[in-house]
């Protein structure tokens, strides 16, 4: 018997693949290594009027965006060694490194990501999808209830990529049943793309906006509370789901398409009657909401209340999952991250590296003498909007930009709280590429795949627009308009 003979073909193809992968990474090696040496000239030789710790600060920062962006390093690792390393060279005192880890929005998320799992567990967002499938008349109205089905779960589900994780069998379901790859790859763009987008409104929507908020009352001694933040970003994050789905359904789909009636039994799990465990989760589950909204009069912290729920919806007796299932389904990964950059951010406050480069970055600002408001807003937000593209990790975006851009910023006379807020809402714009995402990997990366990188960019054309028109509406006009962010 002959034994099967190589293809020559394909493995010239993959070994010039390898080499090619090889010389990038040394390119990027190269590149990372020219840049971090005249970092260090630049921060320690020939800038006047900074402190050691100042210079520290700033050279171990540029390194953890060289780490993140040139050389596409994990996020994690990169931030814990920034932390670390401001510690180890004095920059900030060794107790911050830990006391992140005690911080109050660490242990909000590590809440979240317990409640987000035992909704998983129950499976109570299938049955709510499938108990609304009979409603659907047509994919135009499938799509407009799953918008803003998805767009709820930003209020009890903290991570982009754990909605994502809960809400893939459910568009695994709808697949099926429909059968139309056209219509299949609309919905495979429909969940990732409302599912980053909603998670502005929602203050747990996304590690980012804890970042943004511990900013805040470093700055400012207050920051928005869960009602406050729904209501700035909420109705701005609400139009631009609702333009996404309008382009997904008009651009992607024919109005034969769009009319279509969905086959309602087929694809989901039969609806059954809710299980007493589905009906005790949703009312916990309400009622953290309900806890986290009326804050202000009860006075408990959100991290205190999430505790709470978490530890009362992991009591087997309640949901049939215990606390160590649970915390199997943590993200901890994130919450390193989280802690990491808390440390960064808040060495680039205490050293007064970041008012530095508030002020170096004004001076260049009036010389070129561009200083309205709405320009610099305008400027702020295209800015973060299209930093995916270079900086993958969400938090990470928030992590540089907040310093580094919004403050320098707002010497100009904007409002600092009010360029925190629209960085932030703009970093949060992620439909361009594949990596810009977790969810968009996920669903991305399934077999077949859900859509390709083409549909995801030409997405990306016809939404960055307006996504960008309405943030820098609501930043000019409807924010000063809710008396949110007035001058003392």
């Amino acid at each position: 018997m002959s034994l099967p003979t190589a293809n020559p073909k394909k493995e010239l193809a993959t070994v010039a693949i390898t080499e090619t992968t090889v010389s990038i990474r040394r390119l990027r090696q190269i590149v990372a290594a020219l840049l971090t040496v005249f970092a260090a000239v630049l921060i320690f030789l020939a800038i006047d009027g900074l402190t050691m710790p100042m210079r520290a600060t700033l050279f171990i920062f540029f390194s953890a965006i060289t780490a993140w962006t040139v050389l596409e390093l994990p996020e994690t690792p990169v931030a814990l060694t920034g932390a670390t390393a401001l510690a180890v060279v004095g920059a900030i005192p060794e107790d911050l490194v830990y006391q992140s880890l005690g911080n109050d929005i660490i242990w909000l998320l590590l809440s979240a990501f317990v409640i987000a799992g035992v909704l998983r567990n129950v499976g109570l967002i299938e049955q709510v999808t499938a108990r609304l499938m009979p409603k659907m008349r047509s994919i135009r109205s499938m799509f407009w209830m799953l918008t803003f089905l998805t767009f709820a779960t930003a209020f009890v589900i903290p991570s982009t990529s754990a909605r994502a994780a809960i809400l893939m069998p459910v568009y695994l379901g709808l697949s099926s049943a429909i059968g139309n790859s056209r219509i299949s790859r609309a919905l495979g763009l429909l969940f990732p793309t409302i599912i980053l987008l909603s998670a502005g409104a929602s203050l747990i929507g996304a590690g980012a906006h804890l970042i943004a908020a511990g900013f805040l009352f470093r700055l400012t001694g207050t920051q928005p509370d869960f009602i406050a933040w729904l209501m700035l970003a909420g109705p701005f994050s609400l139009i631009t789901c609702l333009f996404a789905c309008a382009i997904l359904l008009h651009v992607f789909l024919t109005r034969e398409e769009r009319d279509m009636a969905p086959d309602s039994k087929a694809g989901l799990t039969r609806t059954l009657p809710f299980s007493r465990e589905q009906v005790v989760v949703a009312g916990v589950v309400c009622l953290t909401v309900l806890m986290f909204s009326t804050q202000s009069i009860h006075g408990i912290g959100m991290a205190l209340t999430g505790m709470v729920a978490a530890l009362v919806l992991c009591t087997p007796n309640v949901s049939g999952m215990t606390l160590k299932a649970a915390l199997k389904t943590v993200e901890w990964n994130l919450l390193l991250f989280m802690a990491g950059t808390l440390v960064i951010g808040e060495a680039l406050i205490e050293t007064g590296t970041a008012q530095m480069l508030a002020d170096r970055l004004v001076a260049v600002f009036r010389q070129s003498m561009i200083t309205a408001p709405v320009i610099i807003i305008s400027f702020a937000v295209i800015v973060a909007a299209i930093s995916h593209l270079v900086i993958t990790s969400r938090t990470a975006r928030v992590t540089v930009l907040i310093p580094a851009f919004a403050l320098p910023l707002s010497g100009l006379g904007v409002e600092p709280a009010v360029l925190v807020m629209a960085v932030t809402l703009a970093s949060g714009f992620c439909q361009m590429t594949m990596v810009s995402a977790k969810p968009v990997v996920l669903f991305g990366g399934l077999e077949p795949a859900a859509f390709t990188q083409a549909d995801l960019r030409k997405l990306g054309y016809f939404l960055l627009p307006p996504f960008i028109l309405l943030l820098i509406l609501s930043a000019t006009f409807l924010w000063p308009m809710q008396g949110f962010f007035q001058k003392n």
